[in-house]
């Protein structure tokens, strides 16, 4: 069975048609083109393809595309304003918190949604959000200093 659907993508509204089964994900990637988030596990226990929703970091492989009717997603393609990279892009880079890349996309989402709650995150709320997000390349010490690094710029 197929939906239409209202809502907002990197500040875009749209009205798409889903299928029932389809997940926010498959939306994104395949149907709308975001192909930064990444689909890793499909079961949401990577963090490849964190989105923001209203704000909120979620799994959308775990979310059905039907459940983002009337929300506000974020991908990263929409967290840059213009030809420059957001300051948590650029923290990223400058720490080199970005080997393969795969997985970066998902911290930096995650990471922006604590910083939106905690502009000065402490250790220990960084370790909290980034739970559940792996990454095979950095050793998580880089993504954590890229983290912090950022918040403390947001005097």
């Amino acid at each position: 069975m197929k939906h239409l659907i209202n809502l907002t993508v990197n500040g875009q509204k749209m009205t798409v048609e889903v299928e029932s089964q389809r997940t926010l994900l498959e939306l994104l990637r395949d149907q709308l083109s975001f192909t930064g988030v990444k689909e890793g596990c499909g079961d949401g226990e990577c963090g490849a393809c964190t989105v923001l929703m209203d704000g909120q970091p979620v799994r959308s492989c775990l979310i059905l595309a039907v459940e983002a009717q009337n929300t506000e997603i974020l991908t990263i393609e929409g967290l840059a304003a213009g030809d420059g990279l957001h300051p948590l892009q650029q923290s990223f880079v400058k720490e080199g918190a970005v080997q393969c890349g795969f997985c970066t996309p998902g911290f930096i989402l995650a990471a922006k949604a604590l910083l939106d709650r905690h502009p000065h995150p402490t250790d220990q709320q960084i370790r909290e959000a980034m739970g559940g997000h792996l990454c095979r390349c950095t050793g998580y010490e880089t993504i954590f200093l890229a983290i912090k690094a950022a918040g403390s710029k947001r005097r």
